[in-house]
């Protein structure tokens, strides 16, 4: 299984100069797996920057994946987790989403840097 977390999906969808690095987990929605977390920050950004039909067509394609909701034990995981690596909140949600299913975590985020299961990329 496969997890992008948003910075993954905004570079490709931006045409950074990672996107190529996400391509292959985000194109294989068979083994993907969106955290509601990265729904939200995705399509913040996207309403902010681009306006609605852009971000309602990105929510279509993060659909197509399996979406993981943020339940209590996963809420409690999390928390757990940005103690113990002193992550932001919507990050250390992200992280636990990844361990619960064992997936792999595609980012550009330094915060997931050196993480068991994190597969890192830097700008």
């Amino acid at each position: 299984m496969n997890l992008v977390d948003s910075s993954g999906w905004l570079e490709y969808l931006g045409g950074g100069p990672r996107a190529g690095s996400f391509s292959a987990a985000l194109e294989d929605t068979e083994q993907l797996l969106v955290p509601t977390i990265c729904v939200t920050e995705v399509c913040k950004v996207l309403q902010r920057d681009k306006g609605e039909e852009a971000a309602m067509e990105t929510l279509a394609a993060m659909l197509r994946g399996k979406v993981i909701d943020l339940d209590a034990d996963l809420a409690f995981r999390a928390a757990g987790i940005g103690i113990e690596h002193r992550i932001p909140t919507a990050d250390s949600i992200i992280l636990a989403t990844a361990w619960r299913h064992e997936a792999l975590l595609w980012t550009t985020d330094a915060h997931f840097k050196g993480h068991h299961g994190v597969r890192y990329f830097s700008k």
